[in-house]
């Protein structure tokens, strides 16, 4: 029940996201840094352990000699490759496509965009599920930390896509997370896989949190981020 009613509430953080203006400024809202910074924390202090000790999972299930030692971390280098190419596609789109004079993307972009970061909602809403963190606390640091990024990402998907995002694709990636926690209250996936998926998720917030803020348009805000990422490694390193 408490991986179902945190799963509404990321799903509410996809609702409202587009309805926060002040943090739509340049420089760069503080706030999206520090959310960022608390995001990026996450994945060092906690997923990549978690892909460190994947590798043991696919050592159980036989797997280790298909995929060769220490493969496993391929899947987070994968999934930063993933979410670049989207990245690059999305800005190919807004500035060669017909819709240019408009600076969104064309709807094939838009929606490959949707697919994409729905499977990550799904993923996400998954491992609420299944108990990310391995106690209360650890589900809701997880949640924490998710509930930011999806900030992060809502702010760089309204920028690319405008009108068609605030119209239906907030919707479609609060529904898939949603999904993702259904479909964990009513299935378990085996860990070998879980590890992978949890590797590629790590690259992908990885990619997904620094193509925001390293642009030098964006005139992103150091403190805020740095703040955020050592303040939340030090609060998961107490607990």
């Amino acid at each position: 029940m408490l991986a179902i009613l945190l799963a509404a509430g990321l799903a509410l953080v996809h609702v409202v996201a587009g309805a926060l203006r002040f943090l739509d400024v340049v420089p760069r809202s503080r706030w999206l840094s520090l959310a960022g910074g608390i995001s990026v924390a996450y994945v060092f202090a906690h997923l990549l352990p978690q892909v460190a000790g994947g590798q043991e999972a696919l050592h159980e299930a036989g797997l280790s000699e298909v995929v060769g030692e220490g493969h496993v971390w391929l899947l987070a280098l994968l999934g930063l490759v993933v979410f670049y190419g989207l990245e690059r596609a999305a800005a190919t789109s807004r500035d060669e496509g017909d819709e240019a004079a408009v600076d969104r993307t064309e709807p094939g972009v838009f929606w490959l965009h949707m697919v994409s970061y729905g499977l990550y909602n799904v993923l996400v809403g998954y491992l609420l599920s299944e108990g990310e963190g391995g106690t209360e606390t650890g589900l809701v640091l997880f949640w924490i930390a998710m509930a930011l990024h999806f900030f992060v990402n809502d702010y760089g998907l309204c920028q690319h896509h405008k009108g068609r995002y605030d119209r239906a694709g907030r919707w479609v990636l609060a529904g898939a997370v949603v999904a993702g926690a259904g479909v964990g209250s009513v299935a378990r996936v085996h860990p070998a896989l879980i590890a992978g998926l949890v590797s590629f998720l790590a690259g992908g917030i990885v990619l997904n949190v620094l193509k925001e803020e390293l642009p030098e348009e964006r005139a992103s805000r150091f403190w805020p981020f740095a703040l955020g990422a050592v303040g939340y490694a030090a609060l998961l390193a107490a607990v």
